[in-house]
């Protein structure tokens, strides 16, 4: 996960001198950073990033403090101190000294008078991109052997590197001139400090593995003047959550690639995105781990409630998103004054999980999570279909969304190939692929910008009456909303199979194979087509005999007859859809039998059973159905 919080001049940055450099902790004014961060047990800060090579940096050096407080704080050069020296000594003004150290536009420029009314807030300097794994990898490198603990270090520092290289290589954008109306890509990359962390915030000290990734909003401008400017911070926000579900894909890669383990979908929350654990990880543990956000759920169930009251209905996704950050700013407690050695921590979280579950459960987690990722790899398959997958997301962010954006797909598809792969690697660009498979296929411009939507006609080449059929799913309040994008993707992509099974038996497509859930329906939704064929199939019932009448030869069935069926999975129905093509003819009987009568969706019909020239036979004849002895007493009777 991914979470982001700006970083401004002044008390903005005060506080990750007096916090973040040294653990989350408390540094008491005066106290060297070595000195504070030696105390607290944390490693240093270290630099990282493509754009280095430009202020005289190389990956993997410390953060020290005066260059953190010149380009975080001020932005200006990291090694702003011997440049200003330099033109000094070479008799230039203390002005001009100070503004060769500048880079892009000094912090005095938004507080002079002259733009007071253009630029009245306080700039940004950095952006705070906060790196957490999912819980059950906490909990091993907490509980576990000091070998896999360093390997789930490693697999933490891997994707967090790879992810800041996808953002500065394909979402920072540099901006110039008025109202920043030219953008280009960065030349050199961003730089990036990273500061690491242990545990977690709540009162009782838990495991927390995370990195703070402060990035810096300077960046060269790719004209090749050498001058510089800011990065968009916009085109960053809207990126946070395709970074995040990248991050993810590429831990899960690196663990599953490292140790073996496999990944398994875990529902937090019914109706919720699901998240992905460690497979074989003992849930008593997860909650043991999470005491922070058993705080945080108490205060957003009070948050929610009062929202529904005041609103009528239930949060969406981008309300119950500030309704949690609410939450956690209200039960964020104090920071700790008491440091302590990682090693120290690591004995009172294994002291702490033993009283929890047990010394099993806790000695036995990497032979349990081996066991689990063999029986995962056993049950799943992970292989992924283009045409599927695109199917998958479009239907998920167009219900949850209704109109989006390229990076609202690219989240998705990431989210996708994460709960299909379970942790084996991907392809690179897969995920462009299928994006590009959604933008080219089955979405239409919205406005002037960049927005789009579903296009339906694409998703129902030829059946118009079927074209509204995701609409009563975003219209029901009933089910939380990624429920209903869930309804909404398996009925799509039984569609799929359907007509890839049709074409595979050689027969024609079946038009209507959708069945939308309804509350008040204890049957699959029939078409105007199925209807018309059940009045018709009515009429020519009421015509027949009940008994010994003589129907007209029975034609092979035609193979555009709807078929739908219904599954129930907890409490929400999700839509099946039945194979398509021509039923098969069940084999002639030697001995022939009575007429019986057989149900179907219109009602109940009599039919007579055919002799081998297509004929209904006679009641008697040779050939035909012999009657009973009942029926013969009951026709002697008659006769008489």
């Amino acid at each position: 996960m991914i979470s982001k919080s700006e970083v401004r001049p002044g008390d903005g940055w005060r506080y990750y001198f007096c916090g973040v450099m040294v653990g989350d902790g408390h540094r008491p004014a005066g106290t060297p950073l070595r000195a504070a961060r030696d105390e607290a047990g944390v490693p240093p800060g270290i630099w990282r990033g493509e754009g280095l090579a430009a202020v005289g940096l190389t990956a993997g050096d410390v953060v020290t403090e005066r260059q953190a407080e010149l380009l975080l704080g001020e932005g200006r050069h990291p090694d702003a101190d011997r440049i200003e020296r330099e033109h000094l000594e070479a008799g230039d003004d203390p002005a001009k000294a100070r503004r060769a150290t500048v880079l892009g536009r000094p912090v005095e420029h938004n507080r002079s008078l002259k733009t007071e009314k253009a630029k009245q807030r306080t700039p940004w300097l950095g952006m705070d991109l906060t790196f957490r794994p999912p819980p059950t990898a906490h909990i091993a490198w907490a509980l576990m052997d000091d070998k896999r603990r360093l390997v789930l270090e490693s697999c933490q520092d891997t994707a967090v590197d790879k992810t800041l290289k996808w953002l500065g290589e394909s979402v920072a954008e540099i901006r110039w001139k008025a109202g920043g109306k030219e953008r280009d890509r960065v030349k050199d990359g961003l730089i990036v400090a990273v500061f690491r962390h242990y545990e977690s915030r709540a009162a009782e000290s838990k495991p927390l593995l995370h990195d703070h990734a402060v990035v810096s909003i300077r960046a060269r401008r790719p004209d090749g003047s050498g001058t510089w400017g800011n990065v968009s911070a916009d085109s960053l926000l809207a990126h946070i959550v395709a970074a995040d579900t990248l991050y993810l894909l590429y831990f899960m890669e690196e663990v599953s690639a490292r140790l073996g383990w496999a990944w398994e979908p875990r529902e937090v929350t019914p109706g919720r995105r699901p998240v992905m654990e460690i497979a074989g990880i003992d849930r008593r543990l997860i909650g043991w781990q999470s005491t922070r956000r058993q705080q945080i759920e108490e205060a957003l169930f009070v948050l929610t409630a009062e929202y529904v009251e005041e609103h009528g209905h239930e949060p969406g996704e981008r309300a119950a998103y500030g309704l949690a950050c609410r939450a956690a700013d209200q039960t964020c407690p104090p920071k700790r004054t008491e440091p302590r050695s990682l090693s120290e921590l690591r004995e009172r979280w294994r002291e702490s999980a033993v009283d929890a579950v047990g010394a099993d459960v806790v000695d036995r987690l990497a032979q349990r999570a081996r066991a689990a990722a063999a029986a995962v790899w056993a049950r799943v398959r992970p292989v992924v279909d283009i045409v599927l997958a695109a199917i998958d997301v479009v239907a998920v962010v167009y219900v949850m969304r209704g109109a989006f954006k390229r990076h609202h797909l690219l989240a998705e598809a990431r989210r996708h190939l994460s709960y299909v792969l379970r942790g084996r690697p991907h392809e690179p660009g897969l995920d462009e692929q299928i994006v590009q498979t959604i933008v080219d296929d089955y979405t239409r411009p919205v406005g002037r910008g960049l927005t789009m939507t579903t296009d339906l006609h694409a998703l129902y080449p030829r059946d118009t009456e079927d074209q509204a059929v995701l609409r009563p799913l975003t219209r029901n309040r009933t089910l939380p909303l990624y429920a209903r994008a869930r309804l909404a993707a398996r009925a799509l992509s039984a569609r799929v199979h359907a007509v890839r099974r049709s074409e595979r038996l050689g027969s024609r497509a079946r038009p209507h194979t959708v069945a939308v859930p309804g509350a008040s329906r204890s049957g699959p939704w029939l078409s105007r087509t199925d209807l018309k064929a059940g009045r018709a199939q009515d009429q020519q019932q009421e015509t027949m005999s009940p008994r010994w009448s003589r129907p007209a030869p029975r034609s092979r069935p035609s193979p555009r007859w709807p078929s739908a069926s219904r599954t129930v999975s907890g409490s929400a129905t999700s839509p099946t859809v039945s194979g398509s093509g021509p039923p098969r003819r069940r084999a002639r009987r030697r001995t022939p039998r009575r007429p019986e009568c057989s149900r179907s969706r219109a009602g109940h019909q009599l039919e007579d059973p055919h002799d081998h020239t297509g004929e209904p036979a006679a009641p008697g004849a040779e050939g035909g159905p012999r009657p009973s002895p009942r029926s013969q007493r009951e026709d002697s009777r008659r006769a008489r």
